[in-house]
């Protein structure tokens, strides 16, 4: 039976508790986040991020975003990140960019079809992060079902997703309401995915070489099947992510949204290191961890 505990003031180390159980469980949590309300799983146990799929009634092609509590856990999860990407997470994280990169191959989950790359985010919600630096590296999806919009509060998240999530920590209506910006860092140049609470213009004021779709010249106009109206906030597209059409999300984004190689589609878990572990979200996978 689905808990709900209030995430807002002092008393959070009931709230704290039970999520870092659901999660250590392979349970799903939604939580909130500086964008949207998030659904979140073990990163690191495949049934786990299975059911946060099964939830939202998405595929293993739409793989969910992974959020981390510091930006210094970057290069523990990914690899062959440029400098000028590595300025954008400098400037905008904590905040709403959403990176594609790289995966770290040492790490083995299985996020779903990522084609080797994985979507990564700094949530700026304080609460969370302190949750994240518990837990470590949860995937999140947006707090939906696949098709309707992104829930703001914790009550449209239960309406949504009932008894498929153990814990609901409830922070109040979400600030933020649009999802993040998703860059894609996997190329020579960072490229913009998806646009979402950060403008190209503030990318381009940090580093001036960031691409966009709407730097190309428009394509000859042909029929297609019209978009729904209602696409704000995207479905997470991270917590916050839907994949680009180019390349899938490692992460997704997602909540917030990403994409890269091709995925080996073996399911494979990593473990988590003791508590006396100096990052907070890396979790070796040199000791088998129950999936």
């Amino acid at each position: 039976m689905s808990e709900r505990f209030d995430f807002t003031g002092d008393e959070l180390a009931p709230a704290y508790r039970a999520a870092v159980d659901a999660i250590e469980a392979g349970d799903l949590v939604v939580m909130p986040t500086d964008t949207v309300y998030g659904l979140a799983a073990d990163a690191f146990k495949a049934d786990a991020v299975q059911r946060l799929l099964d939830a939202k009634g998405r595929g293993r092609d739409m793989p969910p975003p992974v959020l981390i509590s510091v930006v210094e856990s970057l290069d523990a999860l990914a690899t062959d990140i440029p400098d000028n990407g590595r300025k954008l997470c400098e400037e905008f994280w904590p905040g709403p960019l959403t990176v594609i990169c790289h995966a770290q191959t040492s790490l083995m989950w299985d996020l779903g079809e990522t084609q080797g790359t994985v979507a990564l985010r700094v949530p700026d919600h304080e609460n969370t992060r302190e949750l994240l630096s518990r837990t470590g590296p949860l995937a999140v999806s947006s707090a939906n079902k696949s098709g309707q919009p992104a829930a703001l509060d914790v009550y449209d998240a239960e309406e949504q997703l009932g008894e498929s999530v153990a814990v609901y920590l409830d922070g109040g209506e979400a600030t933020g309401g649009q999802p993040s910006t998703i860059v894609d860092l996997t190329g020579d140049t960072p490229r913009v995915v998806r646009v979402g609470a950060l403008t190209v213009d503030q990318l381009r004021a940090v580093v001036p070489d960031v691409a966009a779709d709407s730097d190309e010249p428009p394509a000859a106009e042909t029929p297609t099947e019209d978009k729904p109206a209602d696409e704000t906030p995207a479905e997470d597209k991270p917590a916050d992510e839907k994949p680009a059409e180019d390349k899938p999300l490692v992460d997704e984004s997602a909540e917030d949204k990403p994409a890269g190689v091709e995925a080996t589609g073996e399911a494979v878990v990593a473990s988590k290191e003791d508590d006396t572990k100096t990052d907070p979200d890396v979790r070796p996978a040199d000791r088998g961890h129950d999936s």
